[in-house]
């Protein structure tokens, strides 16, 4: 009876591991419920439970001021090597272009005799370099036969005949080149072979006039940066393909920058503040790259734990859109952003130190990871109840939003065909024949001299005038 009695006290041993299994799964459903919602706090509630201060939080908005300081001063110094090329390739239009004006239509010329003049003109500029220009620029020797610095070559099609008469053509599409070159150092103003040049009208296809130049940018100076040594590669191109009886001349130059040799600033020490400052920019970078990629990590892991649980104790599987929420896209692009500017950082500390001369993927990274940065306070924002409600509805929008620009984008698209297809060869002779029109009709008003008040305007049946006219008249009178 005794045993018995104990028993039914402590119940069947099924039971009681049953009880227990059953209730070692609640705690664990529980500790992974307790788990999920950290993982979705914001950083400040995740202060307010476990104590933890929001290292990456702070970590965050140092780096947007740093990065943002960083882009500043990389543009400043990118403005004045632009400005140095914008510069120096309006002073080499109006140098070796004749009547070049600024604001002015491409130019171009109509007749052999302006060619002519064209091409002797810029010849005769380059090579009086040194005494007419304000810059101060240096020849690039031995870029031709027997150290010579200039070319002047003619393209031209190896058999050309056109007979408008007859209506007639016999062209062969093979293209030949002659050039010759000269060298500034051995010019004399009475050394005039370049003008024996004989140009070949009726089958040429351009005229290149090619040579070098070097400069260098002292005004890097104002931002305690040594001077860049720039090369000018130019050419001046007489484009004759249409065979229209309208040449187009321009001029093209590329800038190459190079460390300058032996560079010498008085009173001038090396300063290496940018230098640490890219590299302090780096490391904040560096840092917040992996404390992001451990977040999307550890989201990843309980992701597998709960899709488990779901699996496994429910009998379910979980949903694509469920399982995306565990990857948050803002790290994804705070690492995209971190990772342009690690990039781009040291390439600016090798433009600094004169190794590199890449301005441009500079500044795509950096502007690009800045406005990465920036774009990343939204998520910030969104732990603030009346932002989240805007950020809210922005994000349940976003699909209406990318399908109404797909099909605004598909109008475009077939729109900007048509115009340029349709449209675009009549539109400035259109442009031109309503000016002329609209001059005509203006010109013609104008030869007529009769004032209102002349009473040339009346007929023979006389006038009627509203009260506010004759009102107007009478006052008009009075006043006189």
């Amino acid at each position: 009876m005794a045993s018995y009695g104990s028993q039914n006290l402590l119940g069947p041993p099924g039971l009681l591991s049953s009880e227990l299994h059953q209730k070692q799964e609640e705690e664990e459903e529980e500790a992974l419920r307790r788990k999920l919602k950290y993982f979705f706090m914001s950083p400040c509630d995740k202060y307010h439970a476990k104590g933890r201060k929001p290292f990456k939080l702070g970590l965050q908005l140092l780096k947007i001021i740093i990065v943002t300081v960083q882009l500043v001063l990389f543009g400043l110094s990118n403005q004045m090597v632009v400005t140095f090329k914008e510069e120096n390739t309006a002073a080499f239009k109006h140098l070796f272009l004749k009547g070049y004006q600024d604001d002015a239509p491409p130019q171009a010329v109509h007749t052999q005799a302006e060619l002519s003049s064209q091409i002797h003109f810029a010849i005769e500029r380059y090579m009086t370099l040194p005494q007419i220009s304000l810059g101060r620029y240096a020849y690039v020797l031995g870029l031709g036969e027997n150290g010579t610095a200039l070319s002047l070559c003619q393209r031209y099609y190896m058999k050309g005949t056109i007979d408008p008469v007859n209506d007639t053509f016999d062209i062969d599409p093979q293209v030949e080149t002659d050039c010759i070159w000269l060298n500034p150092l051995n010019y004399s103003s009475g050394n005039t072979d370049y003008k024996n040049f004989t140009l070949k009208i009726y089958k040429l296809i351009n005229v290149t006039i090619d040579f070098q130049l070097k400069a260098i940018n002292i005004q890097t100076i104002i931002n305690n940066e040594i001077p860049d040594c720039y090369t000018f590669a130019i050419t001046i191109v007489m484009d004759n393909r249409a065979h229209s009886g309208k040449v187009k001349v321009n001029l093209q130059n590329q800038a190459s920058i190079k460390e300058c040799k032996d560079p010498n600033v008085s009173g001038h020490a090396e300063n290496y503040a940018r230098e640490f400052f890219d590299v302090l920019v780096a490391t904040v970078c560096l840092l917040s790259l992996l404390l992001c990629g451990r977040s999307i990590l550890r989201g990843v892991r309980l992701q597998h734990e709960y899709v488990q649980f779901f699996k496994h104790k429910l009998g379910r599987s979980v949903s694509w859109g469920d399982r995306l929420e565990f990857i948050n896209g803002w790290y994804i692009l705070l690492i995209i952003s971190d990772m342009f500017t690690i990039v781009g950082s040291f390439i600016k500390i090798g433009i600094e130190s004169k190794d590199f001369s890449s301005y441009d993927v500079c500044g795509i990274l950096l502007g690009t990871s800045t406005l990465l940065v920036w774009v990343g306070v939204i998520r910030y924002l969104s732990f603030f109840q009346k932002y989240n409600i805007l950020i809210v509805t922005l994000r349940a929008a976003f699909p209406n939003v990318i399908r109404f620009c797909c099909c605004a984008a598909a109008i475009y698209m077939g729109y900007c065909f048509c115009g340029w297809i349709v449209l675009g060869p009549y539109h400035t002779k259109a442009q031109t024949q309503e000016q002329v029109r609209i001059s005509d009709l203006h010109a013609f008003i104008a030869e007529c001299t009769d004032t209102p008040t002349s009473g040339k305007f009346r007929g023979p049946e006389g006038s009627s005038c509203s009260f506010l006219c004759c009102s107007d008249k009478k006052s008009h009178h009075e006043l006189l």
